[in-house]
């Protein structure tokens, strides 16, 4: 019966081939994001790849001691895995949950572009951690303006990963019929997945710049609205005073504070 059961679990193949499909399938419909239909293969295509992560995990198929070329051709797409997991994560539609979306689609790109660096499938800079963006976010916060040099460079490496990523997806389209028919050489393959790996470089460095863009606009209007209930809150509290009972208590509460600041003050003074 156990034997049974193992023959008809799924294999890691399908579970990839079924998530990818499931995703490209999203990424194309017409019908609205929040839509039932869309929304159920993003939790079907979530699911298949959690399961094939899990079944990565148990294969110990790749280990971070060994060179990219020791990774054999047909296994290099399985990389893709936690790529696909963000790109996906970002399709699901629940303003409630928007912040741990957006948080748990982050990790799983940082795991892929962590994981490209140490396989060094690609030259890049990896985005800073969850921890050192919110050190950053904390120092920076008083500056108003970026320096005009850094919105610069942040343009030029915008427009080259776009040209880049154009590059990629020609070379793709013009190799995806022969290695997909079992036509293609072992080389062919090999370069054929190994330029999806960098195109999904660029997208989950776009996709992190524009996760972390969105947390920081959600975090300020959080904000926001706290000031606003406290401020509501304090409003409350003196609803049913009178203007002159008011104009006691800011009395009442100055001289508190004269009273308290002359205990305070140092002798001499």
């Amino acid at each position: 019966m156990a034997a049974e059961d193992e023959l008809q679990l799924p294999r890691l193949p399908e579970l990839f081939e079924t998530g990818k499909q499931l995703l490209d399938e999203v990424e194309v419909a017409t019908e609205p994001a929040g839509s039932r239909i869309v929304q159920e293969k993003v939790f079907k295509g979530l699911d298949l790849l959690e399961k094939a992560a899990e079944m990565l995990s148990q294969l110990d198929l790749f280990s971070r001691n060994e060179d990219l070329e020791e990774i054999a051709s047909t296994d290099l797409k399985y990389l893709l895995v936690p790529a696909f997991q963000g790109a996906l994560t970002m399709k699901q539609v629940s303003p409630s949950k928007r912040l741990d979306h957006l948080q748990r689609a982050r990790e799983h790109f940082m795991n892929y572009l962590t994981q490209c660096h140490c396989y060094h499938v690609a030259e890049f800079e990896l985005p800073k951690t969850k921890n050192n963006s919110a050190e950053n976010h904390t120092a920076n916060s008083s500056m108003a303006y970026p320096s005009l040099v850094a919105m610069a460079s942040q343009r030029q490496a915008k427009i080259k990963r776009y040209k880049q990523k154009k590059e990629l997806e020609h070379r793709l389209s013009a190799m995806k019929s022969a290695v997909e028919s079992g036509q293609a050489d072992d080389e062919r393959v090999r370069e054929y997945y190994h330029l999806h790996l960098q195109r999904w470089i660029d997208i989950s460095l776009e996709e992190i710049e524009s996760i972390d863009q969105e947390i920081k606009i959600l975090r300020e209007r959080d904000s926001s609205r706290e000031v606003s209930l406290a401020k509501e809150s304090y409003c409350q509290r003196f609803e049913y005073f009178t203007g002159d009972q008011i104009k006691i208590l800011l009395s009442l509460h100055k001289i508190t504070v004269f009273i308290k600041m002359s205990i305070e003050r140092p002798k001499g003074h």
